[in-house]
This record gives C-alpha cells, structure tokens and sequence, in this order.
C-alpha cells in the first residue's frame, strides 16, 4: 500500500463517532413519545452506508405495534398479524401505496418502503387502527420513549442538522445544527405536537 494512501485508511479509521442524546418536549415541556429524532449530514459529511433494513409492524389487541416507526429508504416492513381474527391493512400515502387484503398469520412479501415522506396506515374492517411510518434518507435516526428521549447511537464526526418529528405534529419543528466529535452531543428540542391518544375500540372483537 502507498504511503499516501495507508495515511489516508488510517485517518479515516480513527475519525470518531459519538452518540446523539435527544429530549422532545411540547411547548408546555411536556416529554413527548413517539416522536422520530433525525440526523442528517450537512455538506461535507457523507452518510455511512447502510445494509438495506426490516422492521415489522404487527397487529396484536386489534391496535398497530408499534404506532409509529421509522425506517430508512429501501427498508422492508413485515405486517404479521397476530390475532385471532383477520385485518386487512392498507395505504393511501403517496409516498407508498398498498394493499393487504383480508388476512391472518404473516403475509408472503414484505412491503418496501422505497420513498422517503409519510406513511398513514389504517384497517379497512377495524377503523381505530392506525400506524404511522416515517421513511427517511438519512441512517441516524431513532424514536422517542415515553420520557421523550431518544439515542441515536455511532453517528460519524460532522456537520448534522437534528430535527424532530410526530405523525401529529402542528407545524416543523425547529432544527439545531451540530458539530459531533467523539463526546456525546446532548439537546433538547420543543415540537408542537399532539400526543397519541389510542382511540375506543367500536366493534364486535369476533368480527373477521
């Protein structure tokens, strides 16, 4: 190997990489759950790549499971359904269309989400359920628990924009830019959003 070149592998292989620890609040500083935590590269800091993911949203109680993920473009997302009855899941979004007809146990394909914006989706036989997925370019990204905070772990040394996200937010919320090195980055966002709350569960449980 060139002496330029073994100079430049071993550059890139101490770069460091740090966590970034993230709490959403409403204005009245109220943690909120569910919210999605992006890092994006600014220019200059390229993205790592990334294997292409899978996640699963399920159905169990006649709800979604969970009500809100996040994926990165490309991701497959499986739909098991772990009822006793069938459901039948679908999509109106723009940004991924589709459909599973009347079904129980675990559908055949998965269903790639391969454009990043939001994805509302609902039952067609139980009208309460609903699940929201957010489909992002970015690899750093995670969710919010019930205290509001969020980890998004090994992102590389840069320039990030952070900015938060909830399928029931008002408005955008405001972004922070930071500069990650190998010490964790720590802030606090406020986003204008209502939080979930599970709607009544309206008809007969033995139905489909």
């Amino acid at each position: 190997m060139r002496p330029l070149l073994l100079v430049a592998v071993l550059l890139a292989g101490s770069a460091g990489a740090a966590n970034v620890e993230v709490l959403v609040q409403t204005p009245a500083g109220t943690p909120l759950a569910d919210a999605a935590v992006l890092v994006e590269p600014l220019a200059g800091t390229p993205a790592r790549a990334r294997p292409r993911g899978h996640a699963a949203i399920e159905q169990r109680g006649r709800e979604f499971i969970p009500w809100m993920t996040v994926v990165q473009t490309g991701t497959s997302v499986d739909f098991p359904n772990n009822d006793t009855i069938r459901h039948h899941v679908y999509s109106f979004s723009e940004p991924k269309r589709f459909e599973i007809k009347l079904y129980a146990g675990k559908p055949g394909q998965p269903v790639v989400f391969d454009k990043p914006g939001q994805v509302d989706i609902g039952c067609n036989i139980h009208d309460w359920m609903e699940a929201h997925v957010l489909v992002v370019d970015t690899p750093y990204f995670a969710r919010t628990g019930a205290d509001g905070r969020a980890t998004v772990a090994g992102v590389p040394a840069g320039r990030y924009r952070v900015r938060p996200w909830h399928p029931l937010q008002k408005g955008a919320g405001a972004p922070q830019d930071i500069e990650i090195d190998d010490a964790p980055a720590r802030m606090t966002l406020v986003l204008d959003a209502r939080p979930r709350q599970t709607k009544p569960h309206t008809e007969d449980p033995d139905r489909y």
